[in-house]
């Protein structure tokens, strides 16, 4: 990113980058906790899909640590989390939810997601909007001389 495209970034106010600090600390204790307490001490992993998801938060929570210092940077890991749980929510518990069959596995899995909306209110949109939408991307070959 060169010097002219950061100075046209939107500025974010520092009480929005220290929640977002604490939203990462959150993500690195509470789901990192929760997370790799399970996957260095449970006797039985289960199956291969609960063992890769559980690898994968275990990976999201400690990448979240380089967001406490680097909030704007690490955006895209919040962006990730915000649209997989979404994608939980309105595409996989809210019909089975409608239906009347949500299990007690999806209702835990809710129960763990429904905090995104936090990082709805949360998250500079105007500053996403511009350097993942707006903004030109980086070039896909060298300049010619």
């Amino acid at each position: 990113m060169t010097t002219a495209q950061v100075s046209s970034l939107p500025a974010v106010a520092m009480w929005r980058i220290h929640l977002l600090r604490l939203l990462y600390l959150l993500m690195l204790t509470v789901m990192g906790l929760g997370v790799w307490k399970y996957l260095l001490f449970a006797p039985d992993h289960g199956s291969i899909d609960r063992m890769t998801s559980a690898s994968l938060l275990g990976g999201l929570a400690v990448a979240a640590a380089l967001g406490i210092r680097y909030p704007l940077q690490m955006l895209p890991l919040l962006l990730f989390e915000l649209i997989w749980k979404t994608v939980y929510i309105l595409v996989l518990y809210t019909p089975a939810w409608l239906a009347g069959e949500v299990t007690p596995d999806m209702h835990s899995l809710f129960q763990r997601c429904i905090g995104i909306v936090a990082l709805y209110v949360v998250m500079p949109w105007g500053y996403v909007w511009t350097r993942y939408f707006a903004q030109p991307s980086e070039p896909w070959r060298k300049a010619k001389p």
